[in-house]
């Protein structure tokens, strides 16, 4: 069999298992056969990488061990490990407007592997049926120019559980109270999806809600989020803030936050009941000392090294970020689910704030 296939065939196996049931120890044997194709796959044909990693990873070789990109990188080089014809789309991640977009590849099996992921992991917690559905974003969010930006990215990777798909704002990101109504009349009385992302839901939906004076009501609702933190922090806005004035403006209070990233499409790391961001089976979560970047201890904060099994068509598996974080256990969350879960406690000091969010004072140019 060729990379391609021993690959396929051991990702496919992985996620036939359950999202949050295989042990650690299970869990990580499973990981490192799946990382040792990856990084020959992406030493043979991307140049860059081979140029960078010239030691060899086995299927022993421990997930501490395997190289790591720095996420800046995917800014600065045209980062593929396909040829240019199998490249079906490229997504274009930054924050603010003047700066450099990151680019990632994705050829059809990296996007096909990246849906299915994200169906399992989501369906954990929203079910099978697919829900009406409020996205707190303005329809025109792809951008006039049909590129993908991971705005929308995102926007389309949660629109596939739900159906009569309902922008909350206008292209001015002021409310579209006339849609939102007509949204909370038709449904307040069974379940609906709300997506958005964290700085435009309080920026654009929860505070502007409190200042028009507009009543929406969707006690039913369970509203998704992800990104922006670190202004809403600026604003001294806690995770326990935002949910209470979710619920207070919106009646809502089922709030799931979750921890993803253009770069690795597909892993996104839950929050569970207890507060707690939790690696999925196809990927793991490493914190590094920002220093030396060796490995921190359980409970110490650190720079967030985030692996995927996912990135075939670029070399975007084990991805240093500029984020940090803290794990707190393996295997023994109280939730009840396995494997290692963590919190996020922001971005590196002098980092530039980016992120899916932050793109709205810029006005969709980019994610």
């Amino acid at each position: 069999m060729t990379i391609a296939e021993d690959y396929q065939s051991a990702l496919n196996a992985l996620l036939d298992e359950p999202v949050y049931g295989l042990s650690q120890s299970e869990k990580k044997t499973r990981l490192q056969s799946v990382f040792a194709l990856l990084h020959q796959h992406h030493s043979q044909h991307c140049t860059p990488y081979h140029n960078m990693f010239r030691q060899p990873v086995s299927h022993n070789t421990p997930l501490e061990q395997l190289p790591f990109m720095a996420v800046r990188l995917f800014k600065l080089f045209a980062l593929k490990s396909v040829p240019d014809n199998d490249v079906v789309k490229c997504l274009m991640s930054s924050g603010t407007s003047g700066q450099v977009p990151s680019r990632i590849f994705l050829d059809s099996l990296t996007s096909r592997m990246q849906s299915k992921a994200l169906v399992k992991i989501l369906q954990q917690f929203l079910g099978k049926q697919r829900l009406p559905m409020l996205i707190i974003d303005s329809p025109d969010v792809k951008g006039a120019d049909g590129k993908l930006n991971a705005r929308a990215a995102g926007i389309q990777g949660l629109a596939m559980f739900g159906r009569d798909h309902t922008y909350a704002l206008n292209p001015d990101m002021t409310l579209n109270s006339d849609a939102i109504s007509a949204f909370c009349q038709r449904y307040q009385d069974q379940p609906v999806l709300v997506f958005g992302f964290t700085f435009m839901v309080w920026q654009h939906f929860v505070s502007a809600l409190k200042t028009s004076g507009i009543t929406v009501h969707l006690p039913h609702a369970h509203l998704f989020h992800s990104g922006g933190w670190k202004k809403l922090e600026a604003q001294k806005v806690s995770n326990e803030t935002f949910k209470q004035q979710l619920l207070a403006v919106a009646g809502i209070s089922a709030v799931t936050n979750f921890y993803g990233m253009a770069e690795q499409v597909g892993s996104v790391f839950m929050e569970c009941e207890q507060g707690m961001l939790h690696a999925p089976v196809t990927a793991e979560v490493l914190i590094r000392n920002p220093y030396d970047l060796s490995l921190v201890k359980t409970g110490e904060c650190g720079l967030i090294q985030v692996l995927s099994t996912l990135p075939y068509s670029y070399p975007g598996y084990s991805i240093l970020t500029e984020d940090r974080g803290t794990v707190h256990g393996v295997d023994d969350c109280m939730c009840g689910r396995s494997g290692t879960y963590f919190t996020v406690q922001g971005r590196l000091p002098k980092v530039e704030v980016r992120g899916c969010s932050d793109t709205s004072s810029s006005m969709g140019s980019g994610a």
